[in-house]
């Protein structure tokens, strides 16, 4: 097993469904997971002779955990496991049957959990990282109140198949619109008929932050570009010279942006009519993705919003929905009761939070500005502030009210977004 798990992978040899190229680049093997573990071997050899563990061993050991955590898949060999994903899997269901055992442990958890979100949130923001637990957490919820839902207050006799069959319907419309959402949020591309020539630097060109540089020195292929004709390539043919003056060059993408564009450095890429990047889908939000990012909003409010009825009718009959939510008499009496109620609040937190960022969103569509000129003409101050910064007006690209939906509701029209594979969703 220790000799395949080294195996070099020759040239065309397709991989098996279980088989991967390791961060070495030779052929392993799922079963081999266990095998050939030096920095593991090197961390318990230290630690049984109470030696001090070197700098990195931590380190080296996640990477080595993370590369070797896969599952097997069809085509491609196995698929890599974010670590980022499980944390959710394993908490979420943790902790709401600990807030559903008495009133005061579910006002300690659901106070707790979103404090920790928004902290691991801030602590991945400020790192400008890219982690999967906003995603995994989303979906999994969703799934899981729904699960919930089939198991828990179902079977209770006071939801018909109608509205069984209404929660389902939204809940897929959710998902597909979810998929269509991360198809691409519409990156700038270079046509290739303005490419004339390709340049290979050797070291790190001047106006090129050394921290995006090539591999360990390897060259780096810079593509130089005619001017364009067009009014959405005005522009392209920009000289190198310039471009750490200009601001539609992006000296990390090698491209000239269009107005409005912009470079998210999570993503890593150049984005057209960039609004902001969303932890909550794992992608950008931008001009090929917007309308589908507002309709994913909705249809999960909407579905949201009518689960949570159904659930406080269930579990409080005598109550009117309004007052449900705070006052419902002998709901923890019973296990399953608790549980549907808790499930119930943690539903309406993330409710709240979402319909927040739809408020947000259906008021920057309004004035036509994305959330990223926002946050830049409020730190710029050159524009108009309401309500406590909640409406931002630039003045810049309004035409508006009638004008700014119409604009937003036809922008993504004739951006081609290839169809992404199964692995690319995430």
């Amino acid at each position: 097993m220790k000799k395949r798990a080294n195996e070099a992978l020759e040239p065309d040899e397709p991989l098996c469904c279980c088989e991967f190229v390791d961060r070495q680049g030779g052929r392993s093997h799922v079963a081999a997971c266990c095998c050939d573990c030096e920095d593991l071997d090197d961390a318990c050899d230290r630690w049984l002779k109470k030696a001090p563990q070197k700098a990195d061993s931590l380190s080296r050991l996640v990477t080595m955990v993370s590369d070797r955590l896969r599952v097997p898949w069809f085509w491609g060999g196995a698929r890599r496991v974010d670590l980022s994903v499980l944390p959710p899997l394993l908490l979420l269901p943790v902790l709401l049957h600990i807030a559903a055992l008495h009133f005061l442990l579910g006002m300690v958890v659901l106070t707790a959990l979103p404090v920790l979100v928004l902290w691991y949130y801030y602590v991945t923001h400020r790192k400008k990282g890219r982690t999967l637990f906003f995603l995994s957490l989303a979906l999994f919820s969703l799934g899981y109140m729904y699960y919930l839902f089939l198991t828990e207050v179902f079977p209770r006799g006071g939801v018909g198949l109608t509205q069984l069959g209404t929660v389902t319907l939204g809940v897929a419309l959710t998902l597909a619109s979810l998929i269509h959402t991360k198809r691409e949020p519409g990156y700038v591309r270079l046509h290739t008929a303005n490419v004339h020539s390709t340049v290979t630097y050797h070291s790190s060109t001047p106006d090129r932050d050394p921290a995006h540089t090539g591999l360990n020195g390897v060259g780096q292929e810079v593509v130089l570009a005619n001017r364009g004709s067009g009014s959405e390539q005005q522009g392209q043919g920009v000289e190198q010279r310039d471009s750490g003056r200009s601001r539609k060059w992006c000296s990390l993408c090698r491209v000239v942006r269009p107005p409005r564009a912009g470079h998210c450095r999570i993503c890593g890429a150049c984005v057209l009519r960039l609004d902001h990047h969303c932890v909550w889908i794992n992608s950008c939000v931008g001009q090929a993705n917007h309308r589908s990012f507002l309709s994913t909003l909705l249809l999960f409010l909407l579905t949201s919003l009518y689960g949570i009825s159904l659930v406080l009718r269930s579990v409080c009959p005598q109550q009117n929905l309004l007052s449900a939510l705070l006052y419902c008499p002998g709901v923890y009496n019973q296990y399953s009761s608790a549980l549907c109620f808790t499930c119930a609040w943690y539903s309406s937190i993330v409710t709240g939070g979402l319909l927040h960022l739809l408020v947000l969103q259906i008021i920057n569509v309004s004035y036509n500005v994305t959330e990223r000129e926002a946050r830049t003409a409020l730190r710029d101050k050159t524009a108009r502030s309401h309500y406590w910064g909640l409406v931002v007006d630039t003045g810049v690209y309004s035409h508006g009210f009638r004008g700014n939906w119409a604009e937003f509701l036809t922008m993504g029209e004739g951006l081609h977004t290839p169809s992404p594979s199964l692995t690319d969703l995430v």
